[in-house]
């Protein structure tokens, strides 16, 4: 079987052809993200629940609110391998996480009952630091009290 197709044109009807212009490629769009790493603290495991959750609640200038990783900053370093308190480790952890800022609590006892939390927001593609905030609290119900006030030290533009 043969089809034959024909068109007719008039006379007087002028022919269009359709001309794709070629678009522009889409840049791609840097992903800004801020991941907050839960606390740990098997000593203070109210004032690491209290942390994180005051970490959930964050949000950066530049980096808006915080993505909460399921994991904590020592499980990243140990999956990564680099487990210094450093730069250049923060820097891997942020990267594996594809990250731009990482939000992260630290909590270290010290004399007796007093406990010293750092909170620090850390810039990955600076490389350091943008902020740390710190402060020794004389009690875990201390500390559980006044964590969302250091963190939004931290947070602060």
């Amino acid at each position: 079987m043969v089809v034959t197709m024909s068109a007719c044109t008039h006379a007087g009807a002028p022919t269009t052809t359709a001309v794709a212009t070629p678009r522009a490629p889409a840049r791609p769009t840097k992903l800004v993200k801020l991941v907050a790493l839960p606390a740990e603290s098997e000593a203070f495991p109210r004032v690491a629940r209290a942390a994180t959750d005051s970490l959930s609640r964050a949000q950066v200038s530049g980096l808006g609110v915080a993505h909460v990783s399921k994991v904590s900053l020592e499980v990243v370093q140990l999956s990564i391998e680099c487990v210094d308190p450093s730069a250049a480790c923060y820097q891997a952890v942020g990267r594996s996480l594809t990250a731009n800022g990482l939000l992260f609590a630290q909590i270290a006892a010290i004399k007796r009952r007093q406990l010293k939390i750092t909170v620090t927001l850390f810039d990955v593609d600076a490389k350091a630091p943008r902020t740390k905030a710190e402060k020794v609290f004389a009690s875990e119900d201390e500390a559980t009290a006044g964590i969302a006030d250091l963190v939004a030290e931290a947070t602060r533009p």
